[in-house]
């Protein structure tokens, strides 16, 4: 079945002159574990406001759950879909574990089994030591955490999240991927996620939509898509900032830190460029196959690193 059927949706914002998506089509099924990339004022926000009944469009049409939308039944998106926005919880004046309870009841469970669900979530989440704290008193990664179970509480069949790894440290980012894995595998939760991190979104994605200036520019299987990038290797190099090293005239250089370049190479390239670099002059450099990053940049870009 398919959970979202989006045709040709455009959104342009009062006062705008240039839409924030632009004539959009895509199919999402259920199960599918479905990430979104774009850059900041790409549309992607925009999209899943439309897909969350946020926003209506000013063309177009989305199909949810093979009914029409928005659903004559208001309730039908907040009891199946879960949706983190990029900020902002729905009860700031409640404390974590009262959110969760709420949360959870909201979405059709009993008070004992709200109870038990927001017992489970604190526990899943770590969030136990700071259940009577009100959430505008937590840190930005304890807020995501929470914002991210309340997300999950009552298992809504589909979960939309707005970068969910923001504001959190690697070892946290890591747990949010892995629950999302098991989410997925063990109730066939339809996960769809918006991201600019191409290399997170790697992690765990089985479809990519990509977006640029409110167009969706690629969508498919990330093995498809590379297809496109396949002769294009990535070069890392890492080097004290005031002393970068020489490389050959026609490679292009790509600054992505002080210290930090990248540079793009086509496979039979690579021998004869590594055998240019003085490695006295480096501190690291690493070389490997292109990323969903590069497939980004390939997109984006209209191919200018082919």
């Amino acid at each position: 079945m398919l959970i979202y059927d989006i045709r040709h949706l455009t959104h342009t914002y009062p006062g705008q002159t240039t839409p924030a998506n632009d004539d959009v089509s895509l199919q999402i099924a259920q199960g599918e574990i479905f990430g979104l990339l774009g850059d900041n004022g790409a549309g992607k926000s925009t999209l899943v406001k439309q897909m969350v009944n946020l926003l209506a469009p000013t063309v177009g049409e989305i199909v949810f759950m093979a009914r029409p939308f928005p659903p004559s039944d208001p309730t039908a998106i907040s009891m199946n879909v879960g949706y983190m926005p990029q900020d902002g919880l729905a009860f700031n004046s409640l404390t974590v574990a009262e959110t969760l309870y709420f949360t959870a009841h909201l979405r059709g469970l009993s008070r004992r089994d709200a109870c038990r669900e927001r017992e489970r979530l604190l526990e899943m989440w770590q969030l136990g030591p700071l259940r009577g704290r009100i959430p505008g008193k937590l840190s930005g990664g304890q807020r995501r955490l929470l914002q991210i179970a309340a997300t999950m509480a009552g298992q809504p069949p589909v979960l939309i999240l707005d970068e969910p790894t923001n504001h959190l440290d690697p070892q946290r980012r890591q747990q949010v991927w892995q629950a999302l894995r098991q989410l997925n595998r063990d109730n066939g939760t339809t996960i769809i996620f918006i991201t600019h991190d191409a290399i997170e979104a790697e992690k765990i994605i089985q479809r990519v939509g990509i977006m640029s200036a409110g167009r969706l520019v690629a969508l498919g299987k990330p093995s498809d898509l590379k297809r496109q990038v396949d002769n294009q290797l990535r070069l890392e190099l890492f080097f004290p900032p005031q002393s970068p090293p020489p490389l050959p005239a026609n490679l292009r250089c790509h600054e992505l830190d002080a210290g930090r370049w990248l540079v793009y190479l086509r496979k039979e390239e690579a021998t004869a460029v590594l055998h240019t670099l003085d490695l006295t002059q480096l501190d690291d450099f690493r070389l490997h196959s292109a990323t969903l990053e590069d497939l980004y940049m390939h997109y984006v870009n209209g191919g200018e690193h082919d």
